[in-house]
């Protein structure tokens, strides 16, 4: 019994997250795509869409900080090291996006969307990774 109370639980939790990361993502789009395609540049309507989105973030991070309590030490140990790695992309990479983009050795201007990308991918790179080192 104690068993199925806690996979109940445990699915409580994570489907929690994923809806706090859909309302997150979500008011990235709406703030993003707002002004030009429903309120016309309004200012007003650009900062208060930022601060909902903030908000949903701290709801998100709240959320994250739940799931992370109810898991395993095994589990612990893999988002742990996947983290690490997800902020070692972001950090490092980003610089060196940046330093690239400073010194005119690409072309384009860095943007924030592709180290975002980045780090998403590294991220569930080394999960996949560590579930699978650890099996």
């Amino acid at each position: 019994m104690e068993i199925q109370n806690w996979k109940k639980q445990r699915k409580k939790i994570t489907r929690n997250l994923g809806i706090w990361t859909s309302l997150w993502v979500m008011t990235v789009a709406f703030v993003t795509f707002g002004p030009q395609f429903l309120w016309e540049g309004n200012k007003l309507f650009t900062w208060l869409g930022v601060l909902v989105n903030l908000l949903f973030a701290v709801g998100l991070v709240l959320a994250n900080i739940r799931f992370l309590k109810s898991l395993d030490e095994l589990e612990k140990q893999i988002q742990l090291e996947a983290m690490g790695i997800a902020l070692s992309v972001g950090v490092f990479g980003g610089l060196a996006y940046s330093l690239l983009d400073i010194t005119n050795l690409i072309s384009t201007d860095a943007e924030i969307s592709f180290l975002v990308i980045a780090i998403s991918f590294s991220y569930l790179a080394a999960i996949a990774i560590g579930k699978k080192r650890y099996q």
